[in-house]
């Protein structure tokens, strides 16, 4: 049983005392979820992506530093792009780390794209650390120009 400790009083001088509290409630929420050993990259932060749309073609950039192109999975289903891969990494015996941002393990990120996308022509390179997906619009996403007919 874990004992939690309330404030006596609420300083009413301080409006974010509450907000505080609920921050730090939520970070031993999420630290309980992810683990001590962080195994898992979280899924809506990584990686860092870039989305941007022509007239017939959606691109994504991804971010995947230190990930080699076999340890990625790529789908791509109606308007949802979803990427999925792990980052591995070796532990040395005998070393203690001061600092660890970089974190080991799976990652999982599903993108809402604003079109459906023709998922036969997808194409995907990879390249110093950089994922650049081409991803064409399906025919029934494209814009269609209307004529109008005189009478």
């Amino acid at each position: 049983m874990a004992i939690v400790r309330y404030p006596r009083f609420l300083d009413y001088s301080n409006p974010f005392q509450e907000l505080e509290r609920m921050r730090r409630e939520m970070d031993r929420l999420f630290t309980g979820l992810m683990g001590e050993g962080g195994q898992r990259i979280s899924s809506g932060v990584y990686p860092a992506v870039n989305i941007y749309e022509g007239a017939d073609t959606f691109f994504v950039e991804a971010e995947l530093p230190g990930i080699k192109s076999e340890d990625l999975d790529i789908a791509v289903e109606g308007n949802t792009l979803t990427l999925r891969g792990q980052r591995k990494g070796e532990e040395e015996e005998g070393l203690s780390y001061h600092r660890r941002e970089r974190k080991l393990g799976t990652f999982h990120k599903a993108v809402t794209l604003p079109s459906d996308v023709n998922s036969e022509k997808v194409s995907a390179q990879f390249k110093n650390g950089v994922l650049k997906l081409i991803l064409p619009k399906a025919e029934h996403a494209k814009p269609r120009k209307i004529t109008v007919k005189m009478e």
